[in-house]
């Protein structure tokens, strides 16, 4: 396999770890650091117990950002969906230095751990979801989508961002098939949101969600 193909996907985090959804973690911290590579870019990123793949950059993320098609708003309001210590978050505002970029996350520690990761980055914000605007408006929204919490869940999250973006807006997620990736397809065809598999790789799909 090459240096830069994604493995399989994260498997659930073990009890101990708690779940990387949990607003605050009760598992205790011990701080971390990943290296995050991808071809215009080598970093390392703070992380820790609580979060998710916290012993490695996901997989998934990582086939994001390197087989996604190009950012189409780079002087746009950008969100990282589900940002967990904020891998998605940091490559959008290294790609896209003029954009308002937003890491969003119900996990107060991984929230910490974004906020540091963007540290330097003065158009970058890591935040819980409370403290979004209401009326903020949105070009992309870039998501490794947190599927364990059930179809339920994800879909209102996925409606409640949908309806952010702007007229010419599009999601950008990555869902692997052995967790519904093709499922999540049909779905959002079936409610009318214009959806395409841009790439397919390692058992990933990309899907581009245009806002209309």
């Amino acid at each position: 396999m090459p240096a830069d193909a994604p493995g399989p996907p994260a498997s659930h985090p073990p009890a101990d770890h708690g779940h990387y959804f949990d607003d605050d973690p009760q598992v205790s911290s011990a701080p971390t650091s990943v290296e995050l590579t991808l071809p215009d870019l080598s970093v390392s990123l703070s992380t820790d117990r609580g979060v998710f793949s916290r012993d490695r950059i996901d997989p998934g993320t990582k086939l994001l950002l390197i087989d996604a098609p190009a950012l189409e708003s780079p002087d746009g309001t950008l969100v990282d969906l589900g940002c967990g210590y904020g891998p998605i978050a940091v490559a959008l505002a290294h790609r896209a230095p003029r954009a308002q970029i937003w890491a969003v996350d119900v996990n107060r520690r991984a929230v910490a751990l974004a906020a540091a990761n963007l540290a330097g980055h003065a158009g970058a914000r890591a935040v819980h979801p409370d403290d979004v605007p209401s009326d903020l408006e949105v070009d992309e929204i870039w998501s490794n989508p947190p599927i364990r919490i059930g179809k339920p869940a994800l879909h209102e999250l996925l409606d409640t961002w949908h309806a952010r973006l702007r007229p010419d807006g599009r999601m950008v997620l990555v869902v692997h098939r052995h967790l519904g990736a093709d499922s999540l397809h049909r779905w959002l065809e079936s409610t009318g949101r214009p959806t395409t598999r841009v790439a397919s790789r390692m058992g990933y799909r990309l899907l581009e969600v245009r806002a209309e």
